[in-house]
């Protein structure tokens, strides 16, 4: 069995790792590169592979890092299967057709404002590729075994958002685990991963390899934020990941609401997509932990603001209020417009809730940007910048760790992927000191022989 890496090598976007195996060519995710102009740029190359040469893709989960290239693929010639588990293909409904109207409605903004060095500017990719590639998926419930030729396929539950899964594959002779995007073992929505046993070779992530979560409260420091910005008269700005971490913040707000924490403010959600994740979420009531009374909490402690007019107008409000945003990195979606209009007002307050990558707009305005370009032009941010960590979806360098523990002998391979630089040569070394396993760090486009 070949593997080959081509994605989520060196940085923590873009995943796709090319696997060929038992006569098959199979392509375990397939998402878009974020962040860095450099990394962007990858997106609009040739595939990395002849699509025409691929039996199947497999999606570890939705996120636009692990799925957000499919429709590129499909554009250039990809027929073949799409497997996923029920959740992740409800998402990917979701998350594929607003990623196309977005760089659709991107481009044609460029091109009325000329902002672009393209003429003219064009999507990635538009909703009828979107289609075509939400014809092919199919899907397999955990623990079911996939047969594409002599792979054997199998997902086991990531606990990192509804849908996710691990993905093992094994032919006649060994076998390969990814571990896609790990949970966390004490998500306030999620079940923890599924622990790991048998696994020869594995390709595991670093998204958080070398940092812990803070012990502190997120919803303590987000009532702390909340009732100071209100108190001066300014709006709350929290750039949303439509999947899990909003559904998160919304019923810390229902919580913090019900127990008079904060001002009985109006909160919006002001993204399409993560209405409709909130619709998902409530169809799979196996998949996470809440109750129906807080499921029922946190869909009603909001406004969904679905239409462009409506989001508009929140922008001539002048009254506090809590805005949740979509992009959560600010690379995009009705965040940019709210971030223009109340960005520059230091009564205002930009709330960031998750993991910020490099090159993002978001982790420019964590490192203390007092400016950030939007649509063409800078606009200055003196709205006050606010943290909340312990939010993230992912599981720190010590929960990976303690997580990959029941694994009953070292794999004979180790591949650490999807992080920074720095965080992926931090959990090769963890996974040395604590687990006594050696790791190797690929490079973008390297290709192994698995044992």
């Amino acid at each position: 069995m070949q593997l080959t890496f081509l994605g989520a090598a060196g940085t923590v976007t873009g995943s796709k790792y090319l696997l060929e195996g038992g006569g098959k060519r199979i392509l375990v995710d397939c998402g878009l590169f974020q962040g860095l102009k450099e990394l962007r740029l990858r997106n609009w190359e040739a595939p990395p592979v002849d699509p025409r040469t691929l039996d199947a893709v497999v999606l570890t989960h939705a996120h636009l890092d692990h799925s957000g290239y499919l429709p590129r693929l499909v554009r250039e010639g990809f027929a073949g299967p799409v497997w996923c588990t029920p959740g992740t293909r409800d998402l990917v409904r979701i998350l594929l057709p607003d990623s196309a109207h977005l760089q659709e409605e991107d481009a044609r903004y460029a091109n009325k404002r000329g902002f672009s060095k393209h003429r003219p500017a064009l999507p990635l990719y538009t909703l009828e590729d979107v289609e075509a590639s939400l014809a092919l998926i199919r899907t397999a419930v955990y623990d079911e075994v996939v047969e594409i030729g002599g792979l054997r396929v199998r997902f086991t539950p990531a606990g990192h958002m509804l849908g996710s899964a691990c993905v093992r594959v094994e032919d006649a002779h060994t076998d390969v685990t990814f571990s896609g995007d790990v949970g966390r073992p004490h998500d306030p929505l999620f079940e923890p991963p599924r622990p790991l046993r048998d696994v020869r070779n594995l390709v595991v992530e670093s998204t958080y390899g070398d940092r812990r979560h803070p012990p502190s409260d997120p919803a303590a420091q987000l009532a702390d934020v909340v009732r100071r910005v209100v108190a001066r008269g300014g709006v709350v700005m929290i750039p949303a990941f439509a999947v899990g971490r909003s559904q998160q913040i919304l019923l810390q707000i229902a919580q913090l609401k019900a127990a008079g924490e904060i001002p009985d403010v109006p909160v919006f959600l002001n993204s399409p997509m993560a209405i409709d994740a909130m619709e998902v979420f409530l169809e799979h009531p196996d998949e996470h932990r809440l109750t129906p009374a807080a499921c029922e909490a946190m869909r009603d402690v909001a406004s969904w603001v679905r239409t462009p007019e409506e989001s508009k107008a929140l922008n001539l409000r002048r009254e506090p209020m809590i805005l949740l945003a979509g992009s959560g990195m600010i690379t995009g979606g009705r965040i940019l417009h709210h971030l223009e209009a109340f960005g520059p007002d230091p009564r205002n307050a930009l709330v960031l809730v998750g993991y910020q990558a490099a090159g993002t707009r978001g982790q420019a305005l964590d490192n203390g940007a007092e400016e950030v370009k939007i649509h063409g032009e800078y606009v200055p941010i003196r709205a006050e910048r606010a943290r909340i960590d312990g939010l993230s979806g992912h599981a720190d360098y010590a929960e990976l760790c303690d997580w990959l523990r029941s694994v009953e002998a070292p794999p004979r391979r180790v591949f650490v992927t999807h992080g920074d630089p720095t965080a992926s040569d931090a959990f090769r070394r963890h996974l040395s000191d604590r687990l006594g396993w050696k790791a190797h760090i690929p490079r973008h486009g390297e290709r192994v022989e698995l044992d």
